[in-house]
């Protein structure tokens, strides 16, 4: 027997939602409070920059890395791997199938820093809960490091920039939701800043012959996030977002090229 829910309660349902408060949203896109923090950037005891708490996750690096570059800038893709993207389903994306986002791709989820004197620590709420570790000892890069989603990563400081140089990327994951490829001689150079409290920037150079025809840099924003912390978040456990992706996603510059293309030849403008 099917049950039929009377239009009057709909309607009534509908106008309660509409009258429940919705979270703000972050700059970096997370939720919580709109307006960062305001004050001096923190110090640690030997005057080395604090990069610790709980930040949102920059949209820019998530669909599409071409929103991520300065105004004006194209990203220097090569044929292939600019076919390769327009023609990969979203439902293939490693991320969406629970596997590590890389590097410099974001997962739509708060994020920590942790630091001590040997490492940095780069912890991920999102997708397999998993973290990041940046080596700050001194070391040199390994001369065949084994290719790993998060890869190689060595860092420094220069004054209260955090200097990270990271080799050895396997060429599994994808740059964004988008499709963008790389390959395995992927190179990396990030310079992160916190330039007050509430405020983390950082540019990410992208170095990959392999894919690209000369090196590109993002530009990443983030904000703290307020009296929260990281929440355990299981991608593998009940995923169900598979079964809701399908075709390619739209927010992304090709599928945006194309629909114009197709408004334009349907309707003249």
């Amino acid at each position: 027997m099917k049950h039929f829910i009377v239009p009057s309660i709909l309607s009534a349902t509908a106008m309660l939602l509409m009258q429940l408060p919705v979270p703000a949203r972050e700059e970096g896109g997370g939720l919580g409070k709109a307006v960062a923090p305001k004050g001096p950037a923190p110090k640690l005891h030997d005057g080395k920059p604090d990069f610790s708490g709980v930040w949102s996750p920059d949209r820019t690096f998530i669909y599409d890395v071409n929103e991520a570059l300065k105004k004006g800038d194209t990203l220097p893709i090569q044929p292939w791997a600019l076919e390769l993207t327009k023609k990969r389903p979203s439902v293939e994306d490693p991320e969406a199938n629970c596997l590590p986002t890389g590097v410099p791709r974001m997962a739509p989820y708060p994020w920590s820093i942790v630091q001590s004197p040997t490492n940095i620590y780069f912890l991920f709420e999102g997708n397999i809960h998993s973290y990041r570790q940046i080596f700050m000892d001194g070391r040199q890069h390994s001369k065949d490091p084994n290719p790993s989603w998060y890869g190689e990563s060595i860092g420094h400081y220069e004054g209260q920039t955090l200097v990270i140089d990271s080799i050895g990327f396997n060429d599994k994951f994808w740059f964004d939701f988008a499709g963008h490829p790389h390959t395995e001689k992927l190179h990396i150079i990030e310079h992160y800043r916190r330039p007050d409290l509430g405020h983390l920037e950082w540019e990410s150079v992208i170095d990959d012959p392999g894919a690209y025809t000369k090196p590109f840099t993002m530009y990443g924003h983030s904000t703290l996030q307020q009296k929260t912390d990281l929440m355990e978040y299981i991608c593998q456990e009940n995923n169900k977002d598979l079964s809701h992706i399908v075709g390619k996603d739209a927010r992304n510059k090709y599928a945006k090229e194309e629909e114009k293309k197709a408004s334009k030849a349907v309707y003249g403008r």
